[in-house]
């Protein structure tokens, strides 16, 4: 909500709207509150493919039930041991799983720096997904209707634009690059997440300074811990695979491309022009800054 009422590239009115649909945002945590029952799926230890084509047959007959019958917006995308995290725009949803909620993106003992930097990055970054090239087309309720003005919509993408080449420019791998018009989505989600993420951290401090652990500041814990989030290791062939067919970014420039654009991060660490993560101001992208 501050987050919205402080945007320069949104009118009252389209404001308003984002105000209304943020109250109508339904957090699901951890498990349904109904589970599934496959007490009539038959899985046999010897049998794999008979357990494949049986569980197909299974989903299938179950998804064909709900043909003609009324929405269940109890029902979940993913099941609770499912390490990941969705935003539902038909539902108008955000969806956090139990395998996610453990470390290292989230432990109760965690320092509050590392948890508002890995989970509450993924947290916020759901959440946004409400509010990005595709979800501002779906309102409050789940209708598809673009609530944004004209000219709102114009100026998020000559926003955005500086994204999309921003994120151009990046090769994860030798000789290829990143699709920044393919990735934008998530790009934008990965980007805003952070920024609440951090503006929210510095809200839990209630104006304290954070303590200095094991040598390092709490801006500094909070930027590693979202770094450490995205650890995770590919070979080349299936990289390119997934810059082709994949609206995420690489993971490590999911890391890299989006804390350059974060002031803070240039605070923490000290980074200054000539420094390989230095990005100059002009070219820092901001969308809920």
């Amino acid at each position: 909500d501050r987050s919205v009422d402080t945007l320069d590239w949104m009118s009252a009115e389209t404001k308003r709207e984002a105000h209304l649909k943020l109250s109508k945002y339904t957090p699901k945590i951890g498990y349904p509150d109904k589970w599934r029952d496959y007490a009539s799926l038959e899985i046999r230890p010897d049998d794999l493919i008979g357990n494949v084509e049986r569980v197909a047959a299974f989903n299938y007959r179950r998804q064909a039930k709900h043909l003609g019958q009324p929405v269940d917006r109890t029902e979940w995308g993913m099941t609770p041991q499912t390490v990941n995290a969705y935003y539902n725009p038909a539902n108008n949803e955000i969806v956090f799983p139990a395998a996610i909620l453990q470390a290292p993106y989230f432990d109760p003992a965690f320092d509050t720096a590392v948890n508002y930097g890995s989970i509450g990055a993924t947290i916020g970054h759901e959440i946004s997904h409400g509010f990005d090239d595709q979800g501002h087309l779906f309102d409050g309720d789940g209708n598809m209707r673009n609530w944004w003005t004209p000219a709102d919509e114009a100026h998020f993408k000559e926003v955005t634009a500086k994204l999309v080449k921003q994120y151009g420019g990046y090769e994860p791998v030798k000789g290829h690059k990143i699709n920044g018009e393919l990735t934008l989505g998530e790009n934008i989600a990965d980007n805003a997440g952070l920024e609440i993420a951090y503006k929210a951290y510095k809200i839990a401090l209630g104006g304290k300074e954070a303590p200095v652990r094991d040598g390092l500041t709490g801006d500094q814990r909070f930027f590693i811990a979202f770094a450490q989030s995205w650890r995770s290791k590919s070979r080349d062939a299936a990289t390119l695979k997934q810059m082709v067919s994949d609206p995420h970014t690489p993971d490590e420039w999911r890391a890299f491309g989006t804390v350059r654009n974060l002031d803070p991060f240039y605070q923490a660490f000290n980074v200054k022009p000539g420094d390989k993560m230095y990005l100059p101001p002009a070219q820092r992208f901001h969308l809920w800054w």
